[in-house]
């Protein structure tokens, strides 16, 4: 046919002119055909290639058709290692250098071994499945997504529909901030342009400063260059690329405190976060100097190899020169009682110096309530800040920020004595994602008690997913499809990658079960732990160990994705981790 004469032409002329191997022209003419390849997984066939990030965050609002991305875990057994011989090695792995071979095996997707099956033979397993589920009372997505509400508070039924509104909690799925009916959307006077995947420092101070004083504003997801390209449109009002940008009635700011200061001046009816005393004014430039010597001191020590020690003894120096200025005030914040501007020049780099230093140099700064530090006051400032909507917002977890840094700094170093605690953050130490949970990540990471208790946690974890299920199985799908050819720095950002379609209704069956798990917990009329066996079982008679494994590496593969703030808040990302890892153990 035409079409057929079209598509041999095109990989010949890719093939011979472009010099692209053969097997990449036939996958990109496959992605290019499919359109799910370029979509969000929250509206699949919608999306074009230009439209946002890589590897989508699984838990948006279906108001929210955008794509993100995370990075991966460490693997912990062989059924949850996607690297092979024949896998392909991401061209710019900054985490090679860190974690060897076992970083290697976790930043790619199986190329070759794919589970396929015929039509008919996906209808038989899907029907053999259906009523195994339905022997164990593991009902639809929708009656998933009905025991949910019937367990939700008013404000987390109301979720969804204060979402579209800008209204309610801050989440980072708003795309409008209006905060509450007063304020008008034709009113809005500011849109700031920040990173997808939550991961940029200099868009989380302006974010937070918005919230804090409640300036009604629209949001632009835009990629960081480690995981994505940038929209032309953003490249029009940006040319360097560089986030965050704001519009403020019209004038465009693109430096982040830029934007903090233009805020302050043009918003004066709002929360100041400017001291307006003078020599409170005069304390803050001299604590805004503070804070670009701890930024300065923490990358040199943060990047230097083993031979470290000096950049060590100037970390401590400084980091010691900050706990002293955060001992002399009377409130928790550096300015004393109230939250200033100060406060937010420091939050994002305090926070990422706590997670980083901890997992690659083996250095705790924040500890759990009631255990001793040499850093007390540097820790009554987090607690202060964790009491603020504007810092819980953009709050993000160690895994995250461990995973975004490297490919935005261009690498991190780790030294010996360290890898307890990357096992920990990493998941793999037992209580870290794997049931029963251990409370503050073994002392590691205060448990986030301003978010709720464990059940709200769970109940946040399950309407994430349910609310985009399909999309989200599909994306999972990838963690046992192919791989495709463009790489970026940030590990998996791999926009080419290919779900494998044959494991979708299985991943998705293994889903229900977790989620219906994760609502009723063992104590439900669903048995949650036989029907997850027997649909083991089940898949092995049918298709023997392969077609487990294939589920296995899927939920791993989403597992591993899972981001704070962007997706949901740390409790609920440690219990839909540990779920997840459930149900992989179960398809050993």
């Amino acid at each position: 046919s035409k079409q057929g004469a079209e598509k041999i032409f095109s990989i010949i002329y890719l093939a011979t002119m472009m010099k692209i191997p053969p097997y990449y022209c036939v996958l990109l003419l496959r992605l290019l055909e499919n359109s799910s390849a370029f979509s969000s997984p929250f509206n699949v066939g919608s999306r074009t290639a230009s439209s946002g990030t890589y590897l989508p965050s699984a838990f948006a609002s279906h108001q929210d058709r955008q794509t993100n991305i995370l990075r991966p875990a460490l693997g912990r057994r062989k059924i949850y290692n996607t690297h092979t011989s024949s896998t392909v090695i991401f061209g710019s792995n900054p985490f090679q250098s860190l974690f060897g071979n076992v970083a290697s095996s976790i930043s790619n997707i199986q190329q070759q071994g794919m589970t396929t099956m015929s039509s008919d033979k996906i209808s038989e397993l899907q029907a053999l499945t259906a009523k195994t589920l339905s022997s164990h009372n593991i009902g639809s997505w929708d009656d998933i997504r009905s025991s949910l509400e019937s367990k939700q508070t008013p404000e987390e039924r109301n979720f969804r529909s204060s979402l579209g509104k800008g209204y309610g909690k801050p989440s980072p799925l708003h795309k409008l901030r209006l905060f509450d009916e007063s304020n008008k959307e034709e009113d809005v006077r500011v849109t700031l342009y920040r990173d997808s995947a939550s991961w940029c420092p200099y868009c989380q101070k302006v974010w937070m400063t918005l919230e804090q004083k409640r300036i009604p504003y629209r949001i632009e997801k835009i990629n960081m260059r480690c995981y994505g390209e940038k929209p032309a449109s953003f490249m029009a009002v940006q040319p360097g690329g560089n986030i965050p940008v704001a519009i403020i009635d019209g004038v465009t700011y693109n430096q982040s405190n830029d934007i903090i200061f233009a805020l302050e001046e043009q918003f004066p009816d709002h929360e100041t976060l400017v001291p307006e005393d003078p020599k409170q004014r005069m304390k803050a430039q001299e604590l805004l100097r503070l804070e670009r010597k701890i930024f300065s001191v923490w990358m040199n020590w943060l990047t230097s190899g083993a031979s470290s020690g000096r950049q060590r003894d100037n970390f401590i120096s400084v980091l010691n020169e900050v706990e002293a200025e955060l001992s002399a005030t009377k409130g928790g914040f550096f300015l004393g009682e109230r939250v200033s501007v100060v406060d937010m020049m420091f939050t994002p780099f305090l926070e990422r110096i706590d997670s980083s230093m901890l997992f690659f140099k083996g250095f705790q700064i924040r500890v759990a309530p009631g255990e001793s530090t040499n850093f007390p006051a540097v820790n009554r400032w987090f607690d202060a800040m964790e009491t603020l909507e504007s810092y819980q917002l953009t709050k993000s977890d160690h895994y995250t920020h461990c995973w975004d840094l490297p490919p935005q700094l261009g690498g991190c170093v780790s030294e010996t004595g360290s890898e307890p605690f990357q096992n920990a953050i990493n998941g793999i130490q037992p209580g870290s994602w794997y049931l029963p949970l251990t409370p503050n990540n073994g002392g590691l990471e205060p448990d986030w008690t301003w978010a709720g208790d464990e059940a709200a946690a769970k109940r946040e974890a399950v309407e994430r997913v349910s609310a985009n299920h399909e999309a989200i199985v599909a994306f999972a799908s990838r963690g046992a499809g192919s791989a495709g050819f463009k790489r970026y720095g940030a590990p998996l950002a791999d926009p080419m990658a290919v779900s494998n379609e044959s494991i979708q209704p299985f991943v998705d069956a293994s889903m229900k079960i977790v989620f219906q798990k994760l609502l009723d917990g063992d104590s439900g009329v669903s048995n949650c732990d036989a029907a997850m066996k027997d649909l083991v079982s089940q898949l092995k008679k049918e298709k023997g160990e392969d077609l487990p494994e294939q589920v296995a590496l899927s939920l791993a593969y989403l597992r591993d994705r899972v981001g704070v703030p962007r997706d949901m808040r740390l409790p609920a990302a440690r219990q839909l981790r540990a779920h997840l890892n459930w149900a992989i153990d179960f398809c050993e």
